[in-house]
This record gives structure tokens, C-alpha cells and sequence, in this order.
């Protein structure tokens, strides 16, 4: 019953992560200090990092969505070099998300928001002369933000995937 209503309540809050604790548990058929003390185990174990917002992008400024995908040269990827690229990551508000990772012959991704193409080409001119001794390849894929889009960025999807722990 308790991972039941822990992935119940992980899916109200996909919902809407606004809803109270009373709301909560009127919706899920359990008291409201049941649903604190289960929303606070889920921040605890980190199932739940945070509360946020999804704005409208363009609304914001924004023109580009840009999804820069890196080859890192392989022998220089130190912790050293790891900890230096953290640092470099903080100095840029305008990238929301950075990862290592594998496909289409790269080894990580950054996801960033740009106002306009102008920014964007900046931006990545200083990540091609900032790294050039680490990188073999750097290569991006740009959304126009309010343009061929099919389907809105959105967590509120995910509610109905089945919710899993890994360990």
C-alpha cells in the first residue's frame, strides 16, 4: 500500500505539484497527515527534488531551444576534467540541463534556452574555443520555440508511466 500511494501521489503531483496535502488526500482517499508524511519520505529518499514551474518559453524571451550534443576525447576525461566542466556548466543560466551520455557517436548532451539564433551561435562559438582540447566533435539540433511543435514540453505525461524506484 505505501509504494501504491507513493507512485499515487507522484502522479497527482505530475498533475499539478500546486495541490495541498488536504487536497491531496481527498483526491486519494487517505488523511492529510498521511499525505505529509508521504510527500516528505518521497523529498527525503529524493524521489522528489523539487517544485517548479513550466512557463511558456516564448513568453519568457526565448526563440531557441538548443540540444548541443559533444564528443568528449575520451583519454582526457578525468575527474579533474569532470569537476572543471561542472563549474563551467554554472557560469551558463541559460542551460537547464547537462549529461553525459551515448548515441549518435556522442558523449553528452546540453539542453539550453537562447533568445535568439545570435546568442545561440555565441554561445557555442565559447563552448567550441572554451573546450577544444577536450572535445572532438560538438554538434546541435535547434528547436524554434513555438514552431512544429506536436506536442508541448510538459512532466505532466508522465503520470501515467508506471512510477519504479531503482535501487
Amino acid at each position: 500500500m505505501r509504494k501504491e500511494l507513493s507512485q499515487q501521489l507522484l502522479r497527482e503531483l505530475l498533475k499539478n505539484s500546486k495541490q495541498s496535502d488536504r487536497e491531496l488526500a481527498k483526491v486519494l482517499k487517505v488523511s492529510q497527515p498521511t499525505i505529509t508524511r508521504t510527500r516528505h519520505k518521497l523529498e527525503k529518499n529524493g524521489m522528489i527534488q523539487g517544485y517548479t514551474i513550466i512557463p511558456n518559453f516564448g513568453e519568457m524571451g526565448f526563440e531557441i531551444l538548443a540540444l548541443t550534443f559533444v564528443k568528449m576525447r575520451s583519454e582526457i576525461l578525468t575527474p579533474r576534467v569532470i569537476d572543471e566542466a561542472k563549474k563551467y556548466c554554472e557560469k551558463w543560466p541559460n542551460v537547464i540541463f547537462v549529461s553525459t551520455g551515448e548515441g549518435l557517436g556522442m558523449t553528452g548532451v546540453i539542453f539550453s534556452f537562447h533568445p535568439n539564433y545570435t546568442d545561440y551561435h555565441r554561445r557555442l562559438n565559447l563552448l567550441r574555443v572554451d573546450w577544444k582540447d577536450f572535445t572532438e566533435d560538438i554538434q546541435s539540433f535547434v528547436v524554434s520555440i513555438g514552431e512544429g511543435e506536436f506536442k508541448r514540453f510538459s512532466l505532466t505525461y508522465l503520470k501515467d508511466v508506471p512510477l519504479e524506484p531503482h535501487s
